[in-house]
Formats: structure tokens, sequence, C-alpha cells
């Protein structure tokens, strides 16, 4: 079956599914790492006599599956918000190669799972000892925690569940913002979903399944965006008025046919020291909503934040005001977003995302702290940019804020320019362009 696989590889037999997926100059490249990811999983696994149960792996079907990183192209902080995103997934992504015996052997929360994921080791566990379980604190923070949840969460919803082994790699990068941990998640689901139910789990009930996980055994308190934004692929509008069950819409829109490319600057600002910051941005935006009478800001205007200004600084202070400020018109300003590159209206919508950094950095205020002033890395990266695209492309602050990424729009010609210089500041390789991906997680083979 491996070789096979590699085979089908090696003649070009995925060549089409590759260029949808990564780009037809990509192609080869990508041809090369799956071919290399299935040699390793050979490597680790293709001689353990006892996976799963005493079986050889030889009597187990393989399978390859990826799950894409993704990046916010505006809504800047209005997820939490019940507001409006757009987002899409992107070329980085996450690939497994996969060994099961099939769902009539290793079904309801039986079997052994046995993960090996580059750069992190192994991940070993019964699933039937998982079965409503919580989390030990040391899976905090862990793939096992990630794993273990996203377990739990199908069978909870009532799917099937089952054993397998995986080699897993990546090239998402860790840290910079593009959800590397919501990947993972989106992954294990993809898996669960196409050996053990057949695909009948859709998209976005692997997001909510994802994003329980990550909550709740990982240990991170992140929004829907990342998960369902990974699990749909493509660039999405996504409308959280009902955050129990969002409204995606998926875009025919292509940034390439602009002929213009996204690039992402890790600043290597560390989030760890930004907690409170982060708490700091919902406890100002529940203030301003509480004016409203709500708990988020969820379809309030600029005019009526404008309207009810006293009370909002009465009740949170003058932040809170410059933050609901934020919200209301990066929610206004995603419908406009989505309709210039709808119509293919460039100026337009670089117009729209250079106004959206600039409320983040004034009102939202997500950019730098006044702790140390020493340290503004986001700020230094937003200023090369504006300096050197001008008003050909668009800067933004990307994700969460404090510390971490930017994002840019970058005309494909300047790309290299533009590129060195983010990286003569920040060091080789912290600017890198990625690609939106049409595809979620999938299975390949």
């Amino acid at each position: 079956m491996i070789d096979q696989v590699i085979e089908k590889l090696k003649n070009g037999d995925l060549n089409g599914v590759l260029a949808q997926i990564y780009g037809p100059d990509a192609v080869e490249t990508q041809r090369d790492r799956y071919i290399r990811a299935v040699e390793r999983f050979e490597e680790l696994f293709g001689a353990s006599p006892d996976f799963p149960e005493a079986r050889s792996l030889s009597n187990c079907s393989l399978h390859v599956f990826r799950a894409p990183g993704r990046t916010e192209i505006g809504g800047n902080h209005t997820d939490h918000q019940h507001g409006q995103v757009l987002a899409a997934a992107i070329d980085r992504d996450i690939i497994a190669v996969v060994a099961a015996c099939g769902a009539d052997e290793c079904t309801d929360g039986n079997g052994l799972i046995r993960i090996y994921s580059e750069g992190f080791g192994w991940t070993e566990a019964n699933l039937a000892e998982w079965a409503d379980l919580q989390p030990e604190p040391d899976e905090k923070g862990s793939v096992k925690a990630l794993s273990h949840g996203v377990a739990d969460g199908m069978l909870k919803s009532g799917c099937r569940t089952g054993g397998f082994c995986a080699y897993v790699t990546s090239d998402v990068p860790g840290g910079t913002g593009l959800s590397s941990s919501a990947a993972f998640e989106v992954l294990v689901g993809t898996i669960f979903n196409e050996i053990y139910n057949e695909g009948a789990v859709s998209a976005q009930e692997i997001a909510h399944i994802s994003q329980a996980a990550e909550n709740n055994y990982y240990g991170k308190p992140c929004g829907l965006m990342d998960q369902t934004a990974i699990a749909n692929g493509g660039l999405c509008r996504i409308d959280f008025s009902n955050p129990d069950s969002p409204a995606v819409e998926k875009m025919d829109a292509d940034l390439a046919s602009a002929r213009y490319c996204v690039c992402i600057t890790d600043t290597h600002g560390s989030h760890a020291e930004h907690t409170d910051d982060y708490v700091a941005v919902q406890t100002d935006m529940a203030a301003a909503a509480s004016v409203f009478g709500r708990s988020v800001l969820e379809h309030v205007s600029t005019d009526e934040v404008i309207a009810h200004s006293k009370e909002i600084r009465a009740a949170g202070g003058d932040r809170a005001f410059l933050r609901a400020m934020h919200v209301a018109s990066e929610n206004e300003r995603v419908a406009g977003e989505a309709l210039a590159l709808e119509q293919k209206n460039m100026p337009e919508f670089l117009n729209l995302v250079r106004q959206s950094g600039n409320s983040s950095y004034k009102y939202l205020q997500n950019v730098h702290t006044d702790r140390n002033p020493a340290r503004q890395e986001l700020a230094v990266a937003l200023a090369i940019s504006e300096a050197v695209l001008g008003n050909r492309g668009a800067c933004r602050v990307h994700g969460g804020g404090f510390a971490g990424t930017i994002q840019a729009f970058v005309p494909e010609d300047m790309a290299g320019q533009y590129c060195r210089a983010m990286d003569d500041a920040f060091g080789e390789g912290s600017c890198f362009v990625i690609r939106a991906c049409p595809e979620g997680g999938v299975r390949i083979i």
C-alpha cells in the first residue's frame, strides 16, 4: 500500500489535486513533500506488528490528509463580538499519513491512537481510556490534549471514532497567528470523519468540535473563526450573529488574479506577556455593550456608539468607547471589503484594509501597549511596510495583536523588495508569502 501511494505521487496521478490546493508552480515541491511524509511514515510504523490490536499495518488502509492554516482578511476582534469576518484558508498546512483498519474493526471509542508529530514527538492513547475523561493537567497545551478533545467531541456528537496511526508534519509556522493548533484539530476531526463516518460530519460541526477541544482540553479560550475558516476552506465571509451556527458564505474572489499576494511578517514578539491585554479588550467591549443592554457589540453601529459616547465612557472609560468605535466600523468595513473583492475593485479593497489597520492602531489599540514602550515590534513593522508599499499596497495588524504578526497586501512585482525590507528588520525568513487555498480539511488519498 505504501509503495502504491508513493508510485501515484511519483507518476503525477495527484498533480491536479496538488495544483488546485497549492497552485501550479508548487506542484513539484509539494509532491516531494508528500513523498517524504509517506517514506517517514514507513520508517516509523512499517515494521510495527502490533497496530492496532496485534494486526499488521499491511492489513490496514493507507490515507493522506491535510488541513490548512488560515489568515484573517478583515474583521479584527469582531468574531467574539458576534460580528463579521473575512478569513481564508491558506496553502501552508498540516499533512498526515494515516493507517487504519476500518470502521467495522475499531469504532465507538475503541482502538489505539498512535501519532508521531514532527517536532512534538509521540502521542499514544487508547480511545476507551479517554471516554468521559477530562484532560489531565499535563495534557494542557499538547498534541495529546487536542487529539483527546476532538475524539471526545466526536463521540459526544454521536459520531464514530476508531484507532489509527499517523505521521504528521506541518509547514504552518507556530506562533504566527496562522492557527496551527486549529489546523491540527480540524485534521484529526477530518481523519475520524472520513475513515469512520463516511464523510457525513459537516465542516461546521468539525469546526465546533475543534473549538471545544482547544477551549476545554488545550486550554486556549479562542473563538470559532479559526476552525470555521480552516474546516470550510477558501475565502469565506463569516457572520457570527448566531455564534452556535455562524453563517458561512464562500466567496468567489482571487487576489492572485489581481496580481497581488498576501505577505505575513513575524516580528518575533511574545504573546505570553500580553494575556492581560487580550482580556482587557473583551472587558472594555463588554462595558460598552452593557450600555445597550447587551453582552457583546453585535449590530451596534458607529452612529449609536457616538450617540451614547457619554454613557460608554462612564461605564468603561475612554478606551471602551474607542474600542466600541473600532468594532462598529470594522463590521461595516467587512461588508465593503467583500463587495470590493467580488467586484475585483482592488483600489477600494486596499483603501478599506488601510482603514482597518488605522482603526486597529488608534481605536482598538492592539498594536502595542504602554507597559513596555521600548518594545513595539508591530508598530515598527507597520511603519516600514507603509514606507515601502506607499499607495500600491496596504498593511494591518494580523490576529490578536500586541505582538506577533502583521499582514500586507503587496503587488506581485514588489513582493521580493517588500520581503527583503522586512527580513532586514526582523531576521531572515520573517516575511513570507501565503496563498488563499480553496480546500479545507480534506482527504488527498
